[in-house]
């Protein structure tokens, strides 16, 4: 799944727009590294999102292609 979508699906990131705009101005890092929007997220990636003076680091449980409410954050676990 594109890590755009997977940031709406899961939540973490409310529109799929302002999640493209994130990985385009290098504010989202997949295992340490800028990553672009089409990237193919997996499970056990580590996910770092910039979003004004909040910085999230979250690894990639798992990939589903649609998540009710209630269960987007089933989709990661937040790491310290």
């Amino acid at each position: 799944m594109r890590l755009d979508k997977y940031l709406k699906v899961s939540r973490l990131i409310k529109r799929r727009t302002v999640a493209n705009e994130a990985c385009d101005a290098g504010k989202v890092l997949v295992n340490g590294r800028p990553a672009r929007a089409s990237y193919d997220v997996k499970e056990g990636d580590v996910l770092e999102i910039t979003m004004g003076a909040r910085m999230v680091k979250a690894e990639v449980v798992s990939v589903q292609e649609h998540a009710a409410k209630n269960d987007a954050a089933l989709l990661y676990r937040l790491l310290p």
